[in-house]
């Protein structure tokens, strides 16, 4: 409903202490509550969007992702850290090329965000028992627990929950204990080329046939005619001897 509404044609930003940007004024004052109401800026959301390709191969819907977000696009400066933004027709995906804000579409409880939420949740968990060897599954309910448990304490320290943390608080959950860069980089060394994965190496044992490009240590002496060492340190004096040693 929000998405379709004419009502909601402008919002007025501020960038708070936390540098996050917060809404402090809409176009629809009926529909919408400002009360912690954040949007997402296009440095936040192409980050969040190169994240969300991870997701791709397990399900990703680009359509749950275009109805969860509203795009803005800035109209005008209205102070030092106030900013008034107004709708645009461009796609969510092209919030980082556009330097658009993205609002999240949750006026209702059963909004296309909080569908976007459920989604993204369902595949982080599909991501990380298809990555890791856990000894138990790790479940739906699991991870909204936990994080729920720490959204918990920034509400009782007064801190409202900014949209772009909500996001990626499930994007980069994994279990204590696990990491996804470890895994990263476990793979890149398996990636990179070893001795043993180049073919046509000399066997240790088999012989090099000689030519005449070739010199020897031995050979090179003999025609230069180096003297014994007794012999060549003559040549220095005995304050260069010093410095030499």
């Amino acid at each position: 409903m929000a998405k379709t509404s004419p009502k909601l044609s402008w919002c007025k930003i501020r960038l708070g202490k936390d540098l996050n940007w917060w809404v402090n004024e809409t176009s629809d004052k009926i529909n919408w509550d400002i009360d912690g109401l954040s949007v997402i800026d296009p440095r936040q959301a192409a980050h969040m969007l190169e994240t969300l390709d991870g997701l791709r191969e397990y399900g990703l819907d680009d359509a749950i992702v275009e109805k969860a977000f509203i795009p803005f696009s800035i109209e005008a400066k209205e102070g030092k850290a106030d900013v008034k933004i107004t709708r645009s027709n461009e796609s969510v995906y092209d919030a980082d090329d556009q330097h658009l804000f993205l609002l999240p579409d949750c006026v209702d409880d059963d909004s296309p965000y909080a569908d976007f939420l459920d989604h993204i949740t369902k595949l982080q968990v599909k991501m990380l028992n298809d990555t890791f060897d856990f000894e138990k599954d790790v479940s739906i309910d699991e991870l909204e627990e936990e994080i729920r448990e720490c959204h918990n304490n920034d509400y009782m320290e007064g801190r409202a929950i900014h949209a772009f943390s909500e996001v990626m608080d499930i994007l980069e959950y994994v279990p204590e204990g696990y990491s996804l860069e470890e895994d990263e980089d476990e793979e890149k060394e398996d990636d990179e080329e070893t001795y043993e994965d180049i073919e046509d190496l000399p066997d240790d044992d088999e012989d090099i046939e000689e030519d005449e490009t070739m010199h020897w240590d031995e050979d090179d002496e003999d025609e230069e005619g180096y003297g014994t060492e007794e012999e060549d340190l003559s040549d220095f004096s005995d304050e260069e001897e010093d410095e030499r040693y």
